[in-house]
């Protein structure tokens, strides 16, 4: 840059990525009867704005059963945790049923820490989850 000119300034950060690659994607599309949703990365603070619009969303499209697909997900801390827990419970407001399928191992780690595999239908994979 010239003397004097200023640097420009960064673009402003996204909930779901980083300064180099996107840490999150996820995908929705309804299958067997129930909404998908299918987490792709690292679900944590910076990332959780994402997911958050998508389960939002597809507890306003099911009809019965939201299925978190987490066979993709490789990070969750606490945030995520909690966003699922919110879920869940928005989920049961609108008498639908939240199940995850295909917890990693580090995912479920935090879920068998926390307690709360006790409280989700937790299922070892999507073909499983769909078959209820």
């Amino acid at each position: 840059m010239p003397h004097g000119v200023p640097e420009p300034e960064p673009a402003p950060h996204q909930p779901g990525e980083d300064s180099h690659t996107v840490r999150l994607r996820a995908d929705l599309r309804t299958e067997d009867g129930a909404v998908v949703v299918s987490p792709v990365g690292e679900l944590d603070y910076d990332s959780v704005a994402l997911l958050r619009a998508q389960l939002h969303e597809a507890i306003g499209q099911a009809r019965e059963r939201v299925v978190v697909d987490c066979h993709g997900l490789s990070f969750c801390d606490s945030t995520g945790l909690n966003l699922l827990l919110n879920t869940r419970a928005e989920a049961e407001r609108a008498h639908l049923t939240l199940v995850l399928a295909g917890l990693q191992s580090s995912v479920a780690r935090l879920f068998e820490l926390t307690g709360a595999q006790t409280v989700f239908d937790i299922r070892a994979d999507l073909g499983s989850a769909l078959a209820r």
